[in-house]
């Protein structure tokens, strides 16, 4: 029995597929390399020691999805796949509706005309919208800002309707917070296509001279700095949050709604300090405007994670810097 990893390409993808095959599964991976690179999958196998299946494409292809599902026992999908780029969304709202629900759909189809029944998806803080007071806890209101925001809260309201429907299915939804860091091999890491959408990247980009300098956008937030805070989540933590999701889902049908992050509150000039700590680089900023639906602080509420799931990361901030500094500036 295989499980398929949608995005298995991508940065947090990748970096699953290394902590699945050293967990002994059998792995399939679906992914069009629209924001990632075909030499992860070699660094993939040279990291583990193990190879897996991949089929290039994507997940809107019907007939690539019936066929991958026909050649192999597919056990549980772990989805990764999908447009992530929370500016781009407000520009191309029909393209990250089509591409995220719609190819969503396309997979849950898929899976049922095989019988899979388990599902662990890429949720996000961002489903906690405006609204919430931190820390953030499962069972808040969810809502968004931005139309990458909203396919992940319909994502999870179809996935509930599916659990609701058939009482054998398992789904997931793992809201995940600020994933940074990289593997400590520093053979694969985030390596966004064209201008970072992220911080971290972008303090990469500033270190290695790249970019005169990083914007920090508002130093007047309610916080120790005046900038903002977010819950930074080292990207093999995370990788290792799937591998317990998977397994519960191996245990329990129904819905399960789970944060992933270490709730505590990083500001974004305690992180720039922290990267020039780790990388011996100056990161010269300027302060520059808020932008518009940032909110002063996001960062989770942990403990249901390990409850449920008996995880809880265990690298902090030091760590984070130190394996991004070693996979992007190769120190």
């Amino acid at each position: 029995m295989a499980v398929l990893v949608t995005g298995g390409a991508g940065f947090i993808g990748s970096h699953t597929v290394v902590q699945l095959l050293e967990h002994g599964e059998e792995i399939v991976i679906l992914d069009n390399f629209s924001n990632s690179s075909p030499d992860v999958l070699d660094k993939i196998r040279q990291i583990s020691g193990k190879d897996f299946k991949f089929y290039e494409g994507d997940m809107r292809d019907k007939e690539l999805l019936k066929r991958l599902f026909e050649e192999n026992k597919i056990e549980a999908v772990i989805h990764f796949a999908g447009l992530k780029a929370v500016g781009e969304s407000v520009e191309k709202p029909l393209d990250y509706y089509d591409n995220n629900i719609n190819g969503t759909l396309c997979v849950l189809e898929a899976m049922k005309a095989s019988g899979c029944k388990k599902m662990i998806f890429s949720s996000s803080a961002t489903v906690y919208g405006n609204d919430n007071k931190v820390p953030f806890t499962e069972d808040m209101k969810t809502s968004a800002t931005n139309p990458y925001g909203w396919t992940k809260v319909f994502i999870e309201h179809i996935l509930e309707g599916v659990c609701t429907s058939d009482k054998e299915f398992s789904a997931v939804l793992l809201r995940y917070f600020n994933p940074i860091g990289a593997h400590k091999s520093g053979l694969i890491g985030e390596k966004p296509n064209g201008i970072p959408n992220n911080l971290m990247p972008y303090i990469v980009k500033v270190a290695n001279g790249e970019y005169d300098h990083l914007n920090v956008f508002g130093d007047d937030y309610d916080t120790p700095d005046g900038t903002g805070v977010r819950d930074y989540i080292h990207v093999v933590d995370l990788a290792d949050g799937h591998i317990a999701a998977l397994e519960y889902a191996r245990k329990n049908n129904g819905v399960q709604t789970v944060n992933l992050g270490t709730g505590r509150g990083t500001s974004v000039l305690e992180l720039v300090r922290a990267f020039e700590k780790a990388s011996g680089k100056k990161v010269p900023y300027v302060i520059a405007p808020r932008r518009a639906g940032d909110i002063a602080e996001c960062y989770a509420d942990v403990s249901k994670a390990k409850e449920i799931l008996g995880w809880q990361a265990k690298y902090d901030v030091d760590d984070m810097c130190k394996d991004n500094a070693r996979w992007a500036l190769k120190l």
